[in-house]
């Protein structure tokens, strides 16, 4: 009862006859630029703000997030361990993808692996264990459950003492044809925990088991990690990353700035916008590396490459979506073209993102009109 049947009649008809103009999926970008535009009838731009808000928002900033892992990782695979503790089942399986496409090995989230091919890894449960009157036994069921992928979680009771299980197990399992792939480190000093694991399994002759590592691990605990020389192979990263727990969201808007082919923008204070359909020309060094950006307005043509690609037109796409691993390639050179200066966790230096004078007189003339 909240709506008229001709509104809901014209609702029933709809159909989005825009264009669409984006950078492409894991593009690096930075503050103020535009990295989608949409040109359509208002009602059809406006109905679907939200949703588009949604996914940009929340898969950008865990992209963003899982970038700072991968970075602090140094080559080490990461995986996602987040669904659990992920706002919802929809956020896990965007997470899941969105982590896989800024550099992660895989996920624990079957359901993303199979939607999305990404590749899934997974070790075992504590409650398995816990299911034995005998580790060594429960190590034994779930290599020959799972003899390929043979990865045995050993901070359930007594790290060492399981790792001294492993290397008693392995004979038997070699027997039946299973190696031993990895073991998993859960809690207490990972650090310190990895050494003396990595002796015993190096003296047990288990040195091509890897170690994973997970339990509560953000950024600064991998990179902690990696510069204290621990010997971990693969990090898992739960929590921390599926929730970007400290910085839980996305400042970014989704504003009108042209209407019927007036210039128009927000004015508000703390909350001003650029008018005008713009375009991000990105310059780029010597060395391959980023040298700075700048925002102008569309046809005001800059010296490095445009960012904003033309995807839709007329409510149509040019070209089929490209596939996730086209997209991962892409953002992993996005990633390597990151001075080093935008590396660091901490006290990055600020990249260039420099206003046009085009843009910054399209701008004058609006505000003199409004």
């Amino acid at each position: 009862g909240s709506f008229t049947p001709s509104t809901l009649a014209a609702l029933r008809a709809i159909r989005f006859t825009g264009d669409v103009h984006a950078m492409p999926e894991g593009t690096v970008f930075f503050p103020h630029e535009p990295i989608l535009r949409i040109t359509a009838p208002l009602p059809q731009a406006q109905l679907v703000e939200t949703r588009v808000m949604n996914l940009l928002n929340f898969q950008t900033m865990v992209a963003s997030k899982s970038c700072r892992s991968v970075l602090a990782a140094e080559g080490r695979p990461l995986i996602d361990f987040g669904l659990r503790r992920s706002h919802g089942a929809e956020a896990g399986l965007l997470a899941a993808r969105a982590s896989y496409l800024a550099g992660f090995a895989g996920t624990s989230n079957v359901l993303a692996g199979a939607r999305f091919a990404i590749p899934t890894y997974g070790t075992m449960a504590h409650s398995f264990v816990q299911a034995h009157h005998d580790e060594a036994e429960a190590f034994l069921h779930i290599a020959q459950a799972q003899p390929r992928n043979v990865v045995l979680l050993i901070d359930t009771y007594d790290t060492e003492a399981a790792a001294e299980k492993v290397v008693a197990l392995a004979p038997r399992l070699k027997n039946q044809g299973i190696s031993i792939h990895g073991v998993r480190l859960d809690s207490g000093d990972l650090a310190d925990h990895a050494q003396k694991v990595r002796q015993i399994l190096d003296r047990g002759g288990l040195a091509d088991t890897s170690i994973l590592a997970s339990g509560n691990l953000d950024e600064d605990r991998v990179e902690a990690l990696v510069k204290r020389g621990a010997p971990i192979d693969r990090f898992a990263v739960g929590t921390a990353m599926t929730t970007s727990a400290d910085a839980p969201y996305l400042d970014c808007a989704y504003k009108l700035q042209e209407y019927a082919g007036r210039p128009c923008r927000k004015r508000s204070e703390g909350k001003a916008t650029w008018p005008g359909r713009k375009q991000v020309y990105r310059l780029s060094e010597c060395d391959g590396r980023l040298g700075g950006d700048t925002i102008t307005v569309e046809g005001d043509t800059q010296p490095g490459l445009p960012l904003l690609q033309q995807v839709m037109q007329s409510g149509r796409r040019l070209a089929p979506s490209p596939s996730i691993q086209e997209i991962r390639d892409h953002a992993g050179l996005a990633l390597a073209e990151l001075p080093d200066t935008l590396r660091r966790l901490d006290q990055a230096a600020l990249y260039e993102v420099r206003i046009a004078d085009a843009l910054e007189q399209l701008a004058q003339q609006v505000d003199q009109h409004t």
